[in-house]
């Protein structure tokens, strides 16, 4: 039997019985479309946070308090719940560390800010003069904090472009006004460069002012919430992230770094940790919408199914004139081929639109990945041919005495 005439009896087969083809075929579409959907939001997402961790700075060495213990050492809270760093721990390895472009100390709260009748509860970080070296962030307009500003404990603030927007409007240019933060006035000398949107550390919706004025003032603490150390380049980050470990451990006494109050991390970690994050949701996303081609391949086994009942004296006439059995297999076969190509055709482009749609729409970050559509129509292929093969094998094993006989 042709090729030619297994495509033409195929067409004729499915055409006859337009709402049955059309139902068993949106069920391949709905299957292939969620995997690919939902694999491209998985991507999109990964790659969205991975662009934040670089955002944040370059060659970036981060040192968080350790964890909160209680119940006997029993109970952790977490890394970071712990106050254990200081501003004798800042200072040490500002002047201790070697290959670094700059070292900067972090005291980071959300607070209640005023100004003008108009108020926001906005992220307000106490910090010093080397943060513009170590975030990479660039002023707009005004200065940052300078040295002095830290040592005399100055009232001073620097706003991030959304900060200035909720608390005066488009265009406005603050420098030089005041603002209220937890009922302290702060005069403005800055506006930071926008940056973009970083999620939860969204550093354009975000107040700097100096270190020791967040301590004395808003926090009534010495400690610190995060110490930032930018390497000079990528080559030394490992080298200067080792040597801060052992500085502070001296600076602790602490013998064990497996005892350690507090955490080093580099970047390169803290990507390669929402990385591995975020394809386990890929993984996990995939999965859930591949149920659904599971789903639409028992559909198209139904159907091929039924089609060999209905068909039973066809096939009992076709093999009494001379058709073989690999002949029927085939037919059988390729109508269930077709019906999953024809369905992963669409299923792709519905699941590419649904990607290109939800950023758009600013819902969701999705990106569409050649990978994700070659493997969501190998499974489609893949399952016309596992989920026909029964069907295509009961059709070739008739009798044609039987089949004929079949009423």
């Amino acid at each position: 039997m042709k090729t030619s005439d297994i495509l033409e009896e195929t067409y004729t087969a499915l055409s006859s019985n337009k709402a049955r083809s059309g139902l068993t075929i949106l069920g391949i579409v709905i299957g292939i479309s969620s995997v690919i959907a939902m694999i491209s939001i998985g991507q999109g997402a990964q790659s969205s946070i991975t662009s934040r961790i670089e955002s944040i700075g370059s060659n970036l060495i981060m040192v968080t308090p350790g964890a909160q213990r209680s119940s006997g050492d029993r109970v952790s809270s977490g890394w970071g719940s712990a106050q254990t760093l200081t501003n004798e721990d800042l200072e040490t390895l500002r002047t201790e560390l070697l290959s670094v472009k700059g070292v900067a100390g972090e005291l980071s709260g959300r607070y209640q800010v005023t100004a003008k009748g108009t108020n926001t509860n906005t992220s307000v970080i106490g910090t010093t003069p080397d943060y513009t070296l170590v975030k990479n962030l660039e002023i707009s307009s005004g200065s940052f904090i300078s040295e002095q500003n830290v040592k005399s404990m100055s009232r001073v603030a620097i706003l991030g472009p959304t900060t200035v927007t909720d608390l005066f409007g488009e265009d406005a240019d603050p420098v030089g006004s005041s603002i209220r933060i937890k009922g302290t006035e702060f005069k403005v000398i800055g506006v930071t460069t926008a940056k973009g949107n970083s999620g939860a550390n969204n550093q354009d919706d975000t107040i700097y002012i100096p270190l020791t004025t967040a301590q004395k003032l808003l926090a009534g603490s010495s400690k610190l919430s995060t110490i930032d150390i930018a390497a000079a380049d990528a080559g030394s980050m490992e080298a200067v992230q080792a040597q801060a470990m052992e500085i502070l451990l001296t600076e602790h006494n602490i013998s064990d770094e497996a005892s350690a109050d507090f955490r080093v991390m580099n970047q390169a970690e803290m990507a390669a940790t929402a990385s591995s994050v975020t394809n386990t949701l890929t993984v996990l996303l995939a999965a859930v919408a591949g149920i659904s081609l599971i789903v639409g391949g028992i559909g198209i086994m139904n159907m091929m199914l039924t089609t060999v009942t209905e068909r039973t004296r066809e096939i009992g006439l076709r093999k009494a004139i001379g058709a073989k059995r690999k002949d029927i297999n085939a037919q059988f076969l390729m109508e269930s081929v077709m019906l999953t190509f024809i369905g992963g055709i669409i299923g792709i482009a519905l699941g590419c639109a649904i990607a290109l749609i939800l950023p758009a729409m600013g819902i969701i970050q999705a990106k569409i990945s050649l990978t994700s559509i070659i493997l969501a129509f190998g499974v489609s292929a893949l399952i016309g041919i596992v989920f026909g093969y029964y069907p295509a094998k009961r059709a070739g094993s008739l009798s044609p005495i039987d089949a004929l006989r079949y009423e």
